[in-house]
């Protein structure tokens, strides 16, 4: 057996081993993807189910805000009125 014959064999076992390695990564790298694929989508519901929470208090935050509005507006309506006839009334 010549050197020539030994490295080819050398060469095919360790290309039939590096096949096989790869193959057994890649299969690893497939479970990894689904189980990070599975987190993402739990982590997706749950900020959806924030996204609903922070819908509402919103919602309430601009209700209440237009309620103060509307109060603020109505006292400085009647002041300003009290204000005005005092006004009207020295002249």
């Amino acid at each position: 057996m010549d050197i020539h014959t030994f490295l080819s064999i050398l060469l095919y076992v360790s290309a039939i081993v590096l096949l096989i390695v790869f193959i057994i990564v890649g299969i690893k790298l497939i479970t990894i993807l689904d189980k990070v694929d599975k987190i993402t989508d739990d982590v997706s519901e749950k900020v959806n189910s924030f996204n609903g929470a922070i819908t509402t208090f919103s919602k309430a935050a601009n209700g209440i805000a237009n309620i103060s509005n509307s109060v603020v507006f109505g006292i400085s309506s009647a002041i300003s009125k009290i204000i005005n006839k005092k006004t009207k009334e020295e002249d």
